[in-house]
């Protein structure tokens, strides 16, 4: 399995109840053009990424409109339940969806984008970027093509 960990919900995510719900975000899309799915998924079936093999957290519960919003103890806070939920569901891959939180949540000030040297709960890391409407850094296809990295690289882990 590979652990999506999203930042926290964004007020829509919140108002339905599920993740990466505005209608803008482009993480749903992503998984599609890179294979983790075979078909675009709506927010509403989250609960089925399990059937393809995944699984979706988030690093903090507290909706807010965007992610700049969130303290860095609550990332830090969010680390630590990370790191203990990774160890109980032992994924093959853990891919944190947002740099700068992971930056902060994990006290990593110069990591980037990709695989990384640390674990979270002795798994393998790969970060990629936030692909929430409002990051204007990465178009679709790249989110695409990184998304597809990461996907090839869990396929090689046992």
């Amino acid at each position: 399995m590979v652990l999506f960990v999203g930042i926290n919900p964004g007020l829509r995510s919140a108002e339905i109840g599920h993740h990466f719900g505005r209608p803008g975000n482009r993480f749903w899309p992503a998984l599609e053009l890179s294979g983790f799915t075979p078909r675009r998924l709506d927010p509403r079936e989250d609960g089925s990424l399990p059937s393809f093999g995944l699984g979706i957290t988030n690093l903090a519960a507290r909706p807010t409109r965007a992610a700049s919003e969130l303290s860095a103890a609550e990332l830090r806070e969010g680390a630590v339940a990370l790191a203990d939920l990774v160890r109980r569901w032992t994924p093959r891959l853990v891919a944190i969806v947002g740099v700068t939180a992971y930056r902060t949540a994990f006290a990593r000030p110069g990591a980037g984008l990709g695989p990384q040297d640390e674990t979270i709960g002795g798994r393998p890391v790969w970060v990629l970027p936030n692909p929430s409407g409002l990051n204007a850094h990465h178009q679709l296809p790249e989110l695409a093509r990184l998304f597809a990295e990461a996907r090839a690289f869990a396929q090689t882990l046992p």
